[in-house]
């Protein structure tokens, strides 16, 4: 007899039903922003991608373009080199949080003021299908929506991913924005 069983959530109109038998994966996806705009911007984000994936429990799945963005917020400053990863983890999201974080602090990270000036930028953008609400962790980032620095990256990855709590897709989510908010990959 054959047995099956559905994944936590359907992923969108192409889910997988699997096999209980199969060999399984590391069991959360994860997508990571990835942004600098001090230094040498690409190689900052290329060492980030770098040591995440040094994280033993960390696999790249898809990785987007680099993409030269202005700066949202406070905008006196140099433009960014952004873009994002898929990886697979068995982190938990806090334990990811953490991990990432790490990974900052490495790279020469030093705080400063709301959206200033960084070497480097880490954040948690989507994590399977969940909503987190934590006074250290948002997921989905909560502004992830307004943002094409951010959907512009995704959507190279995978326009139909859904956003779990407006529930629409990131080629929707993009759409939806009005503005050009000075974007040009790199």
């Amino acid at each position: 007899m054959n047995r099956v069983h559905l994944s936590r959530k359907p992923r969108g109109p192409g889910f997988a039903i699997q096999d209980p038998f199969a060999p399984r994966g590391m069991g959360h996806i994860a997508y990571i922003g990835i942004g600098s705009n001090l230094g040498d911007k690409i190689k900052q984000c290329e060492r980030a991608i770098s040591e995440i994936l040094k994280v033993d429990r960390h696999k790249l799945l898809a990785k987007s373009s680099f993409f030269k963005t202005l700066p949202m917020g406070y905008t006196s400053q140099d433009w960014f080199v952004n873009g994002a990863i898929k990886i697979e983890t068995d982190l938990e999201p806090t334990e990811l949080l953490g991990a990432l974080k790490t990974v900052e602090s490495q790279l020469g990270r030093e705080e400063t003021f709301r959206w200033g000036p960084r070497t480097i930028d880490l954040d948690i953008l989507l994590f399977d299908e969940i909503e987190v609400r934590t006074e250290r962790l948002q997921i989905p980032h909560p502004r992830l929506h307004k943002r094409q620095f951010v959907l512009v990256p995704l959507a190279e990855i995978d326009r139909s991913l859904i956003h779990p709590a407006l529930r629409k897709t990131v080629q929707e989510l993009l759409d939806d924005l009005k503005e050009d908010q000075g974007i040009e990959r790199i």
